[in-house]
């Protein structure tokens, strides 16, 4: 199979989807990969890399998207991109559809095979390319808000780990998924107060194990409500918003209104912005202007947020992405699917039709069977 890698036209966007030793790995198996020259420089890989592991250079990323079957980003493509999208090209992606009409159409128009990475499912149903990413994020999120809280930065000058005989700073924590788990663990190793807040009560118990464990000290978990949340955002110094939904808008936890109540200069850090936000503050910025302040709270709003550590996601995401373009690239994609009810989740629009029942649903579009538009077995249904 021809398969493309381009580089990132999103802001900021440091990542690249496959590192050279992924490409080394298709290329040995018999498949032609041709990458846009650049296309690491921000992950610190070069040409000569990518060079040595078999890809073919190409200046143009035109070119590329041409001469592919396939192509494998970070985020999906951006207005500039859309004329490259034709029937008979795969693209695997963060697409992030339920925040993002204008792609739906230009997918839908362009009738080519479009698959959302951050829905791909495993065999234990969690989402093995998103999670490396996640798990980014939740590491991040604490030292960034850290870092807010600092009065240079604008903040109310408070220290996560507080001082002998001074109390530590104050974390809520919305969500108790892998974000928000991996931004409890850092911001009580800081030496913060942690409330982590879900409406899953078994997310709250693997908490309350990894706290009793001595991995989460500080560590302390509500089962959500809208009053429960209010009071504890008021609390807070640093608010750090990790609701996932997966293929719909993240719906809004807290309003207006609470956050004008927040105490002047504290900090909210929202990692799931690129789904619409919890806050409804909230909206997407950028690594290149990160932050805004609004009724005198700190907001944090970057949707690429391991972009910020470009070298680290790169290489945890390529790991991620490799076996399903290995498989897609080895098999085909309807006996990659056949064989993969996983990689089946990630259908999003396939020759012009929508897969995607939640996005179906939510942009009032005729919902279609992935069954229905490629033949596949009763299995992979």
């Amino acid at each position: 199979m021809r398969i493309g890698i381009v580089r990132e036209l999103t802001p900021a966007e440091g990542r690249v989807a496959l590192t050279p030793y992924a490409v080394y790995e298709l290329t040995k198996a018999g498949h032609r990969v041709s990458v846009e020259t650049g296309a690491g420089a921000e992950a610190a890989l070069t040409d000569d890399e990518y060079t040595a592991a078999g890809a073919r250079l190409a200046r143009d990323a035109a070119a590329v998207w041409r001469d592919s079957e396939l192509i494998a980003k970070v985020f999906g493509p951006v207005d500039g991109e859309y004329r490259h999208l034709r029937e008979g090209l795969i693209v695997l992606a963060f697409l992030s559809l339920s925040v993002n009409r204008r792609l739906v159409s230009a997918l839908i128009e362009s009738r080519c095979a479009a698959f959302s990475m951050e829905t791909v499912r495993d065999e234990r149903g969690g989402l093995p390319v998103l999670t490396p990413m996640s798990e980014i994020a939740g590491s991040l999120v604490p030292q960034i808000g850290a870092h807010y809280l600092q009065r240079p930065a604008g903040g109310r000058g408070i220290l996560l780990g507080g001082a002998t005989g001074v109390r530590p700073g104050r974390v809520v924590v919305l969500g108790a998924g892998i974000v928000g788990s991996g931004a409890a663990r850092v911001a009580s190793g800081l030496g913060a107060e942690v409330l982590v807040i879900d409406r899953d009560l078994d997310r709250l118990r693997r908490i309350e194990v990894m706290r009793l464990g001595g991995s989460l000290g500080g560590v302390k978990t509500l089962a959500a409500s809208s009053m429960g949340i209010r009071d504890a955002v008021l609390w807070a110094d640093l608010l750090i918003s990790a609701v996932q939904v997966v293929s719909s808008r993240t719906p809004h936890l807290v309003d207006r209104e609470t956050v004008k109540e927040m105490k002047a200069g504290s900090v909210i850090v929202d990692a799931d912005v690129d789904q619409g936000g919890s806050i409804e503050t909230s909206r997407a910025t950028t690594l290149h202007d990160p932050v805004f302040v609004e009724h005198d709270v700190i907001h944090y709003c970057v949707k690429n947020l391991p972009a910020s550590v470009p070298v680290t996601a790169t290489r945890a995401l390529s790991n991620a992405l490799l076996p399903y373009v290995r498989k897609i690239a080895g098999h085909g994609l309807v006996d990659a699917l056949n064989s993969d009810a996983g990689l089946a989740r990630g259908a999003t629009v396939i020759e012009g039709r929508m897969i995607d029942e939640d996005l179906a649903h939510e942009y009032a579009m005729d919902h279609h069977l992935l069954q229905s538009v490629l033949p596949l077995h009763k299995e992979a249904r």
